[in-house]
């Protein structure tokens, strides 16, 4: 049974800092820009329109005022979650073109209500380069939600937007996957301190993309679902140079290909979102096609005539030792009732997608991190074999271990990006701090 996809424009940028002083960030142009190498007929998708953002001033905000644009995030996310929500309850399967990573602030918002409406719990799959989960427990001062958007779904940093509606968290800790974020990732002990799972880009490549799609869906069985959260500089600037902070040590296209069809390939995955391209990098419009590509390939699962039904799996027992890293010490509970799309009844239109019934509850060298070393932990290794649709099996079939992290960026696409020019500084606050990287990680 095939899925109908509808793509959401979040055009939003009130997430980032400002390149220069007499700039905005460019990523609320992505949407356009992809749109413009026919990425809707691609995908035979509905357009579902846009969210449109306020208008992007920073005014006065210093270091220390917490999350600049903090009412105006808060507001926008809102009316997004609205957006979401609304495709959700058509049976359809959103596909959200930000804009910075504040959108995830909205798609959280809708997974919450909906795992509320059905009476389960909703995950999350966040494939990024950074970890994005600066916070004040773990930072000077915070600033920029695009740098900050992990901590403040998982309920970390100022309530106005971390528990918009009186919900915190949005995602519980343990429902959390985080992938391609870099070996040296300056947040990574804070992640696996919270028990949150991650497999940064060496451990991905290692094992492979197909594999890590079904190893995150393992991490993830005992949810209702899950929604994903795709920041494109998880891609080797290499490749990919075209967002707001690069960062080498990441994954080509192939890989990133890979891994959005399997984590697509199921009934559990209830959207995707689309974050940081940056089109002001890409002035002859190669990076967007090589995205529309990539998600337009990715995503052949959702609407494959033979796509597998919408279902959830049975529980199953939680293993004694699941993932074998140090973020493992959080062991999800046992016996959560799934959903069934064989049960009659429906929440708010959920029925339509099978959610409706509920009895329960590195590629590349490893990047130095933004603002110093921090020894790296341990990686998680794949749990126990498990059924999984038939497109993620094939793909398992024909995609061999990827190779070392040695390798480096040979195995990426595009070998030859355009020249930066070193003589635009990027803007310092008054401590000599880069901006650009503290608050946009």
């Amino acid at each position: 049974m095939m899925r109908r996809i509808a793509v959401l424009d979040a055009p939003t940028n009130l997430g980032l800092r400002p390149p220069t002083s007499t700039s905005v960030p460019g990523c609320a142009k992505a949407p356009g820009a992809l749109r413009d190498h026919d990425l809707l007929p691609r995908l035979r998708a509905r357009d579902a329109g846009c969210v449109t953002p306020p208008r992007y001033d920073p005014g006065d905000w210093r270091p220390g005022d917490g999350v600049c644009h903090a009412r105006e995030i808060a507001d926008y996310s809102l009316a997004l979650a609205e957006r979401i929500g609304a495709i959700i309850d058509r049976g359809e399967f959103p596909v959200v073109l930000g804009g910075d990573c504040s959108v995830l602030l909205g798609s959280a918002l809708a997974m919450h209500r909906l795992g509320e409406a059905v009476g389960g719990r909703i995950g999350l799959v966040f494939v990024d380069g950074h970890s994005d989960f600066r916070h004040p427990g773990n930072a000077s001062y915070v600033g920029a939600a695009a740098g900050e958007d992990l901590a403040l779904v998982t309920g970390r940093g100022q309530a106005d937007l971390a528990a918009l509606e009186g919900r915190r968290p949005y995602f519980r800790d343990i429902d959390v996957v985080v992938l391609g974020i870099r070996a040296q990732d300056e947040y990574r002990l804070d992640l696996q301190a919270a028990g949150i799972t991650t497999r940064p880009v060496p451990a991905l490549r290692a094992e492979g993309a197909a594999r890590t799609a079904q190893w995150a869906h393992e991490q993830l069985a005992d949810c209702a679902g899950y929604w994903v959260h795709i920041d494109v500089d998880v891609l080797d600037p290499a490749v990919m140079p075209a967002v707001d902070a690069p960062d080498p040590g990441g994954i080509a296209f192939a890989e990133l290909e890979i891994l959005l069809a399997g984590l697509v390939d199921t009934p559990h995955c209830l959207g995707v979102e689309l974050t940081v391209f940056d089109p002001d990098y890409d002035p002859d419009g190669s990076y967007a096609a090589e995205i529309v590509n990539t998600v337009v390939a990715g995503l052949a699962p959702v609407t494959a005539p033979e796509a597998v039904p919408p279902r959830l799996l049975s529980a199953r027992p939680t293993p004694a030792a699941r993932r074998g890293g140090s973020a493992d010490r959080v062991e999800r509970s046992a016996g959560v009732d799934r959903l069934d799309a064989g049960r009659s009844g429906g929440v708010n239109g959920l029925d339509a997608l099978g959610l409706a019934g509920v009895d329960g509850s590195g590629g590349g060298i490893a990047a130095a991190d933004r603002d110093g070393a921090v020894e790296a932990g341990q990686s998680g290794i794949a749990g126990p074999a498990y059924a999984e649709p038939s497109g993620v099996a094939a793909a398992l079939e024909r995609e061999p271990v990827g190779p070392p992290a040695s390798a480096g960026p040979g195995l990426l696409r595009r070998t030859s990006p355009p020249a930066q020019d070193s003589s635009d500084p990027k803007p310092a606050d008054e401590n000599g701090a880069d901006l650009h990287k503290v608050d946009t990680a």
